[in-house]
Parts: C-alpha cells; sequence; structure tokens
C-alpha cells in the first residue's frame, strides 16, 4: 500500500450531495450541497431530492478535489454509500462512483451509511479521543434509533432499535404539530434552550432495549389539541416550555435506554451519531453521564453528525486497508443493516 491513500467518498443518502477527500485518516475536504426546495413541503420529496443530487453531485466532486489540492489522477478509491437511504438519492451517488472508478480504473468502496455514522468517531479531528473496542453508540436520526454494540470496525450488533418511528420523526412532527418549519428538530432544540420542562409526557414502555415514539407523538398532539381549546394562544405564549418538556421528555427516554445497555453489557464507553446527536440536551446528558456514571462519552463535531461524505470516507479507508472492494455489480440498498 502506498504511504498516502487518496479516497474520494460519495455521500447522497437522502438530500445532502457530499463529497469528500481523505488522505489516510485526515479529510482534505467535505463538501455539502444542501436541498432547500424541501421546506415548503414540510419533509423529504425523494423525486426532487434525486433530481438536486444529479444537478449537484459533478460540482460537489469537482469542489471537493480541488479543496483537497489534489486531481482525479492522484485517487486511490472511489467510495460511495450504498444505503440505507432513498432509493432514487442512492443510485446517483452510486451510479456516479461506479463511472469514475470505472475510467479511472481504481478500486470501489461501497460502503454502508449508518455504520459511517458510527465510525465517523475516528475522523482524525472529530473529537478528542477515540473510543476503543468494544462500546456502544447509540444512532439517532429523522429515520434511525439504534443501540449497537461496536465490536470492530465492521462488527456490529444491533441491541436495541426503535419498534415504529425514529426519534428524529418525533422532533419534526411535534414542530409540524407547533406550526414550526421544516427541520424542525433544531428549533426545538433552539427554543428549548429558554424554557422549563413543565408539562409531562408519558414515556413508552417498550422492551429490553427497543424504542417507540409513535405513542409520544400522539401524546402530545392530543396535549396540544386540548390546550388549544382552552387557550388559542397557548402555543404562543408557552413555545419555549412546550420546546423544553418535549425535548426532556425524548432526552430521558434515550438515556434511560442507554443505562440500561450499558449495566447490562458493562460497556461504558458509549457514543452516540446521527444528525440528532446535534441536539444540545442530549449531548448535555452524555457529557454529564462521564461525571455521574462514570461512562466515557464520545461526542463528535456538528459537522460530522449530519450527512456528511467525510463519514464515508474515513470507514471506506478501513475498508481500503483490509481489501474490501466492492465489483461494478454492487448497486444500491435501502434497506441496508448497521450489521450487514
Amino acid at each position: 500500500m502506498l504511504d498516502k491513500t487518496y479516497i474520494l467518498a460519495i455521500e447522497s443518502s437522502c438530500d445532502d450531495t457530499s463529497a469528500s477527500v481523505i488522505c489516510n485518516e485526515q479529510i482534505l475536504s467535505n463538501i455539502v450541497a444542501n436541498q432547500d426546495i424541501h421546506s415548503k413541503y414540510g419533509g423529504v420529496v425523494p423525486e426532487l431530492a434525486s433530481r438536486a443530487h444529479q444537478q449537484n453531485i459533478v460540482p460537489v466532486v469537482d469542489a471537493a478535489l480541488k479543496e483537497a489540492n489534489i486531481s482525479k489522477e492522484n485517487l486511490s478509491a472511489i467510495a460511495f454509500t450504498q444505503g440505507p437511504g432513498l432509493m432514487g438519492s442512492l443510485l446517483v451517488g452510486a451510479s456516479f462512483a461506479k463511472s469514475m472508478a470505472l475510467a479511472l480504473d481504481i478500486p470501489l468502496l461501497a460502503i454502508n451509511h449508518m455504520q459511517a455514522h458510527i465510525l465517523a468517531h475516528f475522523i482524525d479531528d472529530a473529537n478528542d479521543k477515540k473510543p476503543t473496542f468494544p462500546f456502544l453508540c447509540l444512532t439517532i436520526s429523522g429515520g434511525h434509533t439504534q443501540i449497537v454494540k461496536v465490536n470492530d470496525y465492521f462488527e456490529m450488533e444491533i441491541l436495541g432499535e426503535t419498534i415504529d418511528d425514529a426519534v428524529g420523526e418525533a422532533y419534526d412532527k411535534t414542530a409540524k404539530i407547533l406550526g414550526l418549519p421544516y427541520p424542525g428538530g433544531p428549533l426545538i432544540d433552539k427554543y428549548a434552550q429558554t424554557g422549563n420542562a413543565v408539562f409531562k409526557f408519558t414515556k413508552p414502555k417498550v422492551k429490553e432495549h427497543h424504542f417507540s415514539f409513535s405513542g409520544l407523538k400522539t401524546g402530545i398532539l392530543y396535549f396540544i389539541q386540548k390546550q388549544l381549546k382552552e387557550n388559542p394562544k397557548f402555543i404562543e405564549e408557552n413555545i419555549n416550555d412546550i420546546c423544553a418538556s418535549v425535548q426532556n421528555t425524548i432526552a430521558e427516554i434515550l438515556m434511560d435506554k442507554l443505562k440500561k445497555a450499558v449495566k447490562e453489557t458493562s460497556i461504558k464507553q458509549v457514543a452516540i451519531a446521527g444528525g440528532v446527536s446535534a441536539n444540545s440536551e442530549i449531548r448535555k446528558r452524555l457529557t454529564l453521564a462521564q461525571t455521574h456514571f462514570g461512562w466515557s462519552s464520545y461526542i463528535p463535531k456538528f459537522e460530522y453528525t449530519t450527512d456528511n461524505a467525510a463519514m464515508i470516507a474515513v470507514t471506506a479507508y478501513q475498508k481500503y486497508k483490509l481489501g474490501l472492494y466492492s465489483n461494478q455489480s454492487a448497486t444500491a440498498n435501502p434497506r441496508l443493516k448497521v450489521n450487514s
């Protein structure tokens, strides 16, 4: 293997087109093109997302190579997100990566998006310290809520996951109920900063390490409807306290399950990953757990929480070192599991 391994990684699983260049474990560029068109629809429209990826992918890849100050001839391999995600979006990235790898006659690396969220902790500047195996990872996003036992880079076991809706959906649905624009999670977090958790919501009782957020969403809806009948200005007058109460309930649900998993496995190295791991309350709770429970907590930089190609790149580098190449028959898999 060459002393310097340059890998171009492409991420297109949902509504962000991203490209990154990594040299060994150092990220040289991480370009992300967001798609603002979805905000007026209150959620991601798959057809519009795939069209936007087609428009964005060439300029994004070009920008990533220029920022890394290398040419495509310097590349050792091309990586792409295989899944999970939206089929149309995944196909854009997969097709581009396969064509480019074929044209350059270099290895192709198909990457599991959920594994990449977890392995983002191994980006050179992701955090002050790196977890060692085994560790637990709470992976939370718009589509996933999981507790994963990470035994090695590509040996992962799902201890628990949502049986219905993901935590990100709970945030976005609550925001919609409150009349906030999409995406609503960051706005709930913002309003919660100056609110108090004075309203109580029932936490779901789900077996073992699994999660459920469907009932919580319904409970919040009924609560708001009841309050609005009594006071039409209830949301306007209590928005901060409502958001703080919702955020507090969600954080407690997640931490209760994490504490149970730590107790059962005796693994006190705990990481978070995924878009919702940018949430300030969840980050605060995990930081406090170091003092309260003696955990070693791993919280990534904000830029590595949401979908980005840097996490695809660092995962690809580990695959490249192991010679785990893919061939041209590799294609998108929207239902790929973290332990696949």
